[in-house]
């Protein structure tokens, strides 16, 4: 299949994409269809339509993570996703909470964990640390633990947490697991069904293409009936269309979460994208990617590009060329070669509508500031 015909590229070679997935044109025409066209009507209520392109969100979430659309509730962005889940559960609102998180984390999910948690106690597994290690996450890890906040895929590492290995270990010892799926949902293969966690949050902006405000929050249903929200609108309300002041009644799946007035835009244009990448499968993405992925560090071993095992790689390479770093950086922008640079390295991250010829154009680039 001529995956880059599906998408919309610029000139040069895009290899971004743990920052921002490019378009793909099937949500431009979807979102047209679904929210545009709607809200041009004449005399014609848009809301039964727009609501229905979030649903359709929640069943392409659903089938892209082997779940359920009522286990999923729309949100805006990751750090108000695991707010308003904090704020919720009464074991994590109580004074001396326990909870245990990486300082490789995003750095917002640190934010939102100690404004939304006052009085509990945040550890962390320390930078440096291999985060590819069941062994070292379990030296951290005890029955004392209310909950184990998990990045399946670090940002800045180009590596995967051993989430299968994880998640079981900390139900055994009755501490709750919450995972982060930002920098790995739909480039490496994740089941609900199977890994069964406690929470996940995630979001479409990067390797699902869907563009920015359509995250989401996953409540495993064992737990949804204690979690009692408190930032709620009338979306939250098992009766939305109610409109009763005097009662208000949660509903009874992950939309109690929702709150007011929903934004619609993002969730409808992601809902096409994730549906296209769903009937995919994240499977044929990853195999994609770790294919080029595999070329990049074989051809830029002997600069000291470091890889990891190829089960513990993420789907972004980290290269370190040293003090060459902002060199090999200025040239890659004047050949017009999308990455980025953060604490250990640049940031590499080939996608579907990436291949052979643009890890060539890298290298040769790379080689030649080098």
């Amino acid at each position: 299949m001529d995956y880059k015909s599906q998408f919309y590229l610029p000139d040069g070679s895009y290899l971004l994409n743990h920052s921002v997935g490019r378009p793909i044109k099937v949500a431009r025409e979807g979102f047209e269809r679904d929210f545009w066209q709607p809200w041009c009507a004449s005399g014609r209520e848009p809301w039964g339509d727009w609501l229905g392109g979030i649903d359709r969100f929640r069943s392409a979430l659903a089938s892209l993570f082997d779940g359920h659309k009522d286990d999923f509730c729309p949100q805006t962005n990751l750090s108000s996703a695991l707010t308003k889940l904090l704020m919720s559960h009464p074991r994590l609102g109580r004074s001396g909470a326990r909870v245990l998180m990486c300082e490789e984390d995003f750095p917002s999910m640190g934010f939102a964990l100690q404004k939304a948690l006052p009085e509990a106690k945040l550890s962390f597994i320390p930078q440096g640390a291999d985060i590819t290690d069941a062994n070292v996450w379990q030296q951290h890890i005890n029955a004392g633990l209310d909950l184990v906040f998990i990045s399946h895929a670090f940002s800045n590492l180009g590596a995967l947490a051993p989430v299968t290995e994880l998640v079981p270990y900390c139900r055994e010892l009755g501490v709750m697991t919450l995972v982060d799926v930002a920098q790995s949902a739909g480039v490496v293969p994740l089941s609900l069904a199977t890994l069964c966690p406690d929470f996940m949050i995630g979001s479409s902006v990067k390797w699902l293409c869907g563009g920015p405000g359509a995250a989401y929050l996953w409540v495993n249903p064992k737990r949804i009936s204690e979690c009692e929200p408190v930032d709620v609108g009338w979306f939250s309300h098992e009766n939305p269309f109610e409109f009763d002041i005097h009662h208000f009644k949660s509903h009874p799946t992950a939309l109690k979460f929702w709150g007011g007035t929903p934004s619609v835009a993002p969730f409808v244009l992601a809902s096409h994208s994730i549906d296209w990448f769903a009937a995919l499968g994240s499977e044929q993405v990853r195999a994609h990617n770790q294919a080029l992925v595999s070329r990049l560090y074989d051809g830029l071993h002997q600069y000291g590009a470091n890889d990891f095992a190829t089960e513990c790689r993420s789907g972004t390479a980290i290269l370190d060329f040293g003090d060459k770093n902002d060199v090999v950086m200025a040239g890659l922008a004047e050949a017009s070669i999308s990455v980025d640079k953060r604490r250990y390295g640049l940031r590499v991250s080939p996608h579907l509508y990436n291949d052979a010829g643009d890890i060539g154009r890298f290298i040769e680039c790379v080689r030649a500031c080098l």
